[in-house]
């Protein structure tokens, strides 16, 4: 069975900083709980550019932020002031309302740097989705770290090849990131019912066919999934147990539609809890969420 190919979507969100959405897609919704991929950068940082992340709202979901080039300035509603850089991991439960806002560092503002990395979304369990909201800061030291053949892997998320990450999750979750060599070659086993691989650079193949770039590739149930790499290359593999449907809206994920209905209602009266120190926000979308009609 081939895997299945979902193409980015790219969009400019000001000044040539380029983003690339893979979840969710027309397709294919998530997979395993990661029901939002977002692919930034890499794109140079100036002097006086501003690409700051005013403060939003979030529930039901975890955010998952992971940097391979550059620095963000976390800050959330619980009052979590958390520098991001390369290699760290940062996992946002949102549980039942957070908000944050992700800008750029003040010691970086005045200096050319390159951004790029990646932020995902996990859909919470129904059991955990009105959870209390929390943050946890992993550094990039404290990512396990495990040689499979040739392939170096990174550990983000989850257990793979023996290593376990201490990222706090609330579902079976597996995230990881892979350098291969040049010439390199291994054999992805089936870590989880769903997963997919996302090339970050360098050519690639999957199976023997090349991987274009900026396609995530969903891969068959069960069966494993030989990697190549013609040079040194880098690879991001995500999964874990199926999440079941949710409804999403801008920010927010719930198994049900008069939750997210509330948490519109509470964004636009500003009633979330604020984050220290801010006083800008996004406002909600124009186009409000609607719940369909029960059929007669």
């Amino acid at each position: 069975m081939e895997a299945e190919a979902i193409a980015g979507r790219e969009k400019d969100i000001g000044g040539g900083f380029i983003v690339r959405r893979l979840l969710p897609a027309f397709r294919r919704r998530s997979v395993g709980p990661f029901i939002f991929f977002d692919h930034f950068g890499p794109v140079t940082e100036q002097p006086g550019e501003n690409h700051d992340v005013r403060p939003h709202p979030h529930i039901g979901l975890a955010t998952v932020t992971y940097l391979f080039e550059g620095a963000m300035m976390h800050r959330d509603s619980l009052g979590s002031v958390q520098l991001i850089e390369p290699g760290a991991v940062n996992w946002m439960t949102a549980g039942r309302g957070i908000a944050h806002s992700e800008r750029k560092p003040e010691h970086l503002r005045e200096r050319t740097y390159v951004n790029h990395g990646l932020q995902l979304w996990v859909g919470l369990p129904e059991s955990h989705e009105e959870a209390e909201p929390a943050f946890s800061h992993t550094p990039a030291d404290a990512i396990p770290r495990v040689a499979f053949g040739p392939a170096q892997v990174r550990v983000l998320v989850g257990e793979a090849f023996g290593q376990r990450s201490p990222v706090p999750t609330l579902s079976p979750t597996v995230y990881l990131d892979i350098d291969l060599p040049a010439g390199g070659e291994f054999e992805l086993p089936p870590l989880a019912p769903e997963r997919a691989v996302y090339p970050i650079a360098g050519e690639l193949r999957l199976d023997a066919e090349p991987m274009a770039a900026h396609v995530l590739r969903v891969l068959a149930p069960g069966r494993k999934a030989r990697v190549s790499a013609a040079g040194p290359a880098r690879l991001v593999v995500i999964g874990g147990e199926p999440l079941g449907h949710r409804f999403m809206y801008w920010n927010f994920v719930s198994s049900r539609k008069e939750r997210i209905v509330q948490a519109s209602d509470e964004w636009a009266a500003q009633r979330f809890d604020p984050v220290p120190g801010e006083t800008e926000f996004i406002p909600l979308p124009p186009t409000r969420f609607a719940p369909a009609e029960p059929m007669s």
